[in-house]
């Protein structure tokens, strides 16, 4: 499904990327961890096209993705953090993206009532809560059928019955074979869904493979634990 190899980016002096090399197949939860500073950024931004590598190439579907952008259709994208404009209302910023992929039939009423965002539809999204602006960035997310679902750090701000939702939600998608990447710094979250995790360091892959591999390879009780030791080893 996608398909990484030797990707270098450098930003002026500094090396983010040191040649991913990295395939991931079609279906299934796939985490990418690391510390701050260790590329899963860069890497995430330039599967979407919205950091050019220096080298290296990247195919989704078989197909390169450089020169090209009509892939990202196919691609649901959650950003960490959603600058949405603050003088549209809820269901006019919805409406817009359903215009913007027309070509894409949107699921939006479902998620609305999943994620209980109905009376907040009429209301201005610079007076929504944190929380509940992270609830419209899920539904203008999982709207659109796509191959691709990307998600940076999903879970933040959300309360514990929308956290179960979404976890519902992201294991559905897996069902219809999605693809589904995730960064997170909430291990319990991670450790619930990942069928594997890609952990980098310094720009390269440390480790890419299940929970249960990671906590042999590190001969440690449970998945913080054996997280903390890749840190404490590297010095991170």
């Amino acid at each position: 499904m996608v398909e990484i190899k030797y990707l270098h980016k450098k930003f002026g002096t500094n090396q983010v990327l040191k040649g991913i090399d990295l395939h991931i197949e079609k279906g299934g939860i796939f985490a990418v961890l690391g510390p701050n500073g260790s590329g899963k950024t860069t890497l995430i931004k330039s599967v979407l096209g919205m950091v050019l590598p220096d080298s290296g190439n990247i195919k989704i579907g078989g197909n390169a993705v450089r020169n090209r952008w009509k892939y990202r259709n196919e691609i649901n994208y959650l950003p960490q953090i959603a600058n949405f404009p603050g003088n549209l209302r809820v269901k006019e910023l919805i409406n817009m993206i359903k215009d913007l992929r027309s070509e894409k039939n949107a699921e939006d009423e479902h998620l609305i009532e999943l994620f209980r965002l109905g009376p907040f539809m009429d209301k201005k999204l610079s007076k929504l809560s944190g929380g509940t602006r992270q609830k419209v960035n899920l539904v203008l997310t999982f709207m659109f059928d796509s191959p691709l679902i990307i998600l940076d750090e999903p879970t933040t701000g959300l309360d514990p019955i929308s956290h179960l939702r979404l976890k519902e939600l992201i294991k559905a998608e897996k069902v219809k074979g999605k693809t589904i990447l995730i960064t997170s710094h909430i291990m319990g979250f991670v450790e619930e869904i990942a069928d594997e995790i890609v952990f980098l360091l310094e720009g390269k892959i440390y480790f890419k493979g299940s929970i249960a591999e990671l906590k042999a390879k590190t001969n440690e009780p449970d998945f913080e634990h054996a997280i903390a030791s890749i840190l404490t080893i590297n010095h991170v």
